[in-house]
Formats: C-alpha cells, structure tokens, sequence
C-alpha cells in the first residue's frame, strides 16, 4: 500500500528558507509533487518531479526560488524554498502517483498523498 510522508515545516521570517522531505513508500512512482492551500484558497500545484525522464516543473509563482531534489537510496523528494514571501504560506501536501497521466496542477492525478505540513512566512 503506497504511503507519503512529509517532514519540515515551520516558521520563517520573509527572505528565509526552509526545506521540505517527501519520502514515498509501497509503489514504485513515476511522479512526485508538491502541492500547497493556503486559507480560503483551493489547492495549487508548486512543483512536480517525473522520475523516468528526469523532469522537474515549477509553478510561475515559485520559480527562481524553489528547487526541487531528490535522494534516490532514501526515495525521498526534498523541497528547498527560498526567498519566502508571505504569501508562500500555507499548507504543503507531497503527493506521488504510479502513472502520472495529466496535467502536474491537476491534484485529481495523484492518488497518493501525505497528511501535510504547515508553512508560515512572516513579514
């Protein structure tokens, strides 16, 4: 049964970082992303990893400053964030899927999701 696991938010003041883990279990995934949903907003892609052709994509919003990486002996996906604004605060959700059909900002593409971890960036 595939399991997500996401690790290492906090509280940062703006202009500070913060990094992010994913670490994925059960399945053998072809993608893995990094989703976030701030109060009151719908859920929005940040970022996604294709394993089997080694491409990354950013949202607008975040890139230049958010990087994506990976530790393939751990399978874990790690989120560096830097350069944080308020309004990067919100809830992070690392998800993966088996397939990866579709487009990366649709969260309905991936089945397999963590529970969550809070970013807060000050002003």
């Amino acid at each position: 049964q595939g399991q997500v696991v996401e690790s290492g938010g906090g509280s940062v003041q703006a202009g500070g970082s913060l990094r992010l883990s994913c670490a994925a279990s059960g399945y053998t995934y072809y993608c893995m992303g990094w989703f976030r949903q701030a109060p009151g907003k719908e859920r929005e892609g940040v970022a996604v990893r294709y394993f089997r052709t080694d491409i990354t994509k950013y949202a607008d919003s975040v890139k230049g400053r958010f990087t994506v990486s990976q530790d393939n002996a751990e399978n874990t996906l790690y989120l560096q964030m830097n350069s944080l604004k308020p309004e990067d605060t919100a809830m992070y959700y690392c998800a993966a899927d088996r397939n990866c059909l579709g487009s990366w900002t649709n969260e309905k593409n991936f089945h397999y999701w963590g529970q969550g971890t809070q970013v807060t960036v000050s002003s």
